[in-house]
């Protein structure tokens, strides 16, 4: 039976996100119901639908005591909102509440969610602080109940040292014997990150097994919500590093990386071969991944970062989005994503130039718009730089500046209408084809999803740019030729 707080939330929304007109959302970016979204949460394959929940807050468009809104799809771009699946009303979540976690699916067919409970708790010196445990919840896709086991993780099941103030996220999967392993990620006894193999017969009797991987103060500190899953011969071990450091690839604040190598299921040891970035943009964060129905592995991840939050559009009426599912493969060692392949279903109108010559700036007829699937090919030419400006009108443009002679990408969203004091400008080095270069750009009304060479490397921002500027130029120092390929999309 819902809680009172439950069925409150689901009254709020049902009456609140209703009134929010699919014109005033992104075209196939999924949004919350209304209010504030975070982490993606339990994104699963359930029942003959892909299930993604996420970090909520109804009642305004800012963090607060999380609930879980709920999503599911049946093509990954469009997205029917069901109602609220958990709200803090437990002994075990009744503080900061329900933050993130995962979903699997039971014998009895039942869906299993694993979550972090938080409540606050007074410490001896008088202070209150969070304390996060893992608990979970059983539904059937709609209605969730928690069980009075919970929490069915705490401080206790942690190696000693381990924080009782940092532990969560929990990612869970089934094994090939029917038993169930989670990852969670946990503040480590040197005051950084860590990852810790948890397993259960049952998904209710959890018991400690290892630590996976340790950041070592390498890798920022703090890490969030982990994923563990094989991938193309190897094994992939995901995280979100809070407090990076910049070096080589990696920027400051929150990134997504990757550690990938190699799993001995038997002695559970994941051995590091290759660490990488996974998005070089500015909003890209709380990955998590799901194995589709035909063995495609399936990333979604928050498109945001927790320092921009506070700069929102006036008068909005939801805050926060995620990306456009990304299907991942490894390549060369290194992990490549590109969009589902369900978007290629709904491609409309083709316009298309081939081999334009680019001096100056220009604007190639039929190439414009907020909402579309961009291809723009550049050969190997005698230009310094080569320029592509979106979403632009003459006060407006985000634009993406490429330098064949440091193979450095740019995105700059400084002109996309933010009066925010926050990063506008990231840079990323792409592969050197002595000059050639390949951008696959998803635009939606409020985003810039870019595919560099089919996917080796990506840049996510998000933009509130008037609807109205929907230009698209091309610009070189000096001469470039670019072939321009673009699909109105039938959403």
């Amino acid at each position: 039976m819902p809680s009172e707080i439950l069925n409150k939330a689901r009254a709020y929304e049902a009456e609140h996100g209703a009134a929010i007109s699919p014109e005033e959302r992104p075209a196939y970016h999924m949004t919350p119901y209304v209010g504030w979204l975070n982490d993606p949460n339990g994104f699963s394959y359930y029942k003959g639908k892909y299930h993604q929940f996420y970090q909520y807050n109804p009642y305004d468009v800012r963090w607060a005591p999380m609930h879980w809104g709920h999503a599911v799809s049946t093509d990954l771009l469009h997205w029917e909102y069901l109602p609220c699946a958990l709200a803090p009303d437990s002994p075990a979540d009744n503080g900061p509440g329900c933050f993130s976690g995962s979903a699997t699916e039971m014998d009895d067919g039942k869906q299993l969610l694993m979550y972090t409970s938080v409540v606050a708790e007074k410490q001896p010196n008088g202070e209150m602080r969070d304390i996060q445990t893992q608990s979970i919840a059983i539904g059937d896709g709609l209605d969730y109940e928690k069980p009075a086991c919970n929490p069915v993780l705490t401080q206790k099941d942690l190696p000693e040292g381990f924080s009782k103030f940092d532990f969560r996220d929990p990612k869970i999967w089934r094994e090939a014997d029917g038993t169930y392993s989670a990852v969670t990620v946990c503040l480590a006894e040197d005051g950084s990150g860590a990852a810790a193999l948890f397993q259960s017969k049952d998904g209710f009797d959890w018991h400690f097994v290892t630590v996976l991987e340790r950041c070592n103060n390498q890798y920022g500190k703090m890490w969030e919500c982990p994923d563990f899953f094989p991938l193309d011969g190897k094994q992939v071990l995901m995280l979100g590093p809070m407090e990076m450091l910049p070096k080589g690839e990696f920027h400051n604040g929150h990134n997504v990386i990757a550690f990938i190598g190699s799993y001995d299921k038997a002695t559970h040891t994941f051995t590091r071969e290759n660490v990488q970035l996974m998005d070089g943009g500015i909003d890209f964060y709380a990955t998590q991944t799901t194995l589709a129905p035909d063995g495609r592995r399936i990333m979604t991840a928050w498109l945001q970062t927790w320092s921009d939050t506070e700069d929102k559009p006036k008068g909005c009426k939801w805050f926060g989005q995620t990306i456009c599912p990304r299907e991942l493969h490894i390549k060369d060692g290194r992990i490549v994503q590109t969009p589902v392949r369900e978007l290629d279903a709904v491609h409309g109108k083709r316009t298309f130039h081939e081999n334009v010559t680019v001096q100056g700036e220009t604007s190639l007829e039929g190439i414009k718009g907020r909402v579309a699937d961009l291809t723009v090919t550049v050969q190997p030419g005698e230009y310094r730089t080569f320029t592509l400006k979106l979403a632009a009108d003459a006060d407006h443009h985000t634009s993406l500046t490429y330098d064949p002679y440091t193979s450095q990408l740019t995105l700059d969203r400084s002109y996309a209408g933010s009066r925010a004091d926050i990063v506008h400008r990231r840079s990323c080095k792409v592969r050197s084809q002595n000059g050639a270069l390949k951008l696959r750009i998803l635009l939606d009304k409020n985003s810039i999803e870019v595919f560099a060479n089919d996917g080796e490397q990506t840049m996510t921002a998000w933009i509130y740019t008037p609807q109205s500027a929907d230009g698209i130029t091309f610009a070189a120092d000096g001469k470039a030729t670019v072939t321009v390929e673009q699909f109105e999309l039938n959403l």
